[in-house]
């Protein structure tokens, strides 16, 4: 059983900053990409960033270099650092992976059960 599990979430006021983590558990043999994803109400999710094993990032261009992504492979994590946020960053903030449980198992896509952050004007 594999497990994402995210945390960071919460209240800012606009302008301010905030750390978001992921930790994957349970039986892993191996984590390809990571990513983080944000849903505001009313709106589809979304991509915000993702980050490859090698520690490659990429980003969605609205971000404007705000968001940085980074990974523990040691420690099975993904971080998301967020500054300078806006009231449009609020939303439900989900890390997903692809691992696979075994080394002779296909990946699988996970995803977390999402944290809330919420920017306020």
């Amino acid at each position: 059983q594999v497990q994402l599990v995210e945390s960071g979430g919460g209240l800012v006021q606009a302008g301010g900053s905030l750390r978001l983590s992921c930790a994957a558990s349970g039986t892993i043999f191996s984590i390809n990409d990571m990513a983080w994803h944000r849903q505001a109400p009313g709106k589809q999710r979304e991509l915000v960033a993702g980050i490859t094993y090698g520690g490659s990032p990429s980003y969605a261009d609205s971000l404007q270099g705000r968001f940085t992504i980074s990974r523990d492979n040691a420690k099975n994590t993904v971080n998301l650092q967020m500054n300078s946020l806006k009231p449009e960053d609020t939303g439900v903030y989900y890390c997903s992976a692809h691992i696979t449980p075994t080394w002779t198992q296909a990946y699988s896509l996970y995803w977390g059960q999402g944290t809330q952050v919420t920017v306020s004007s």
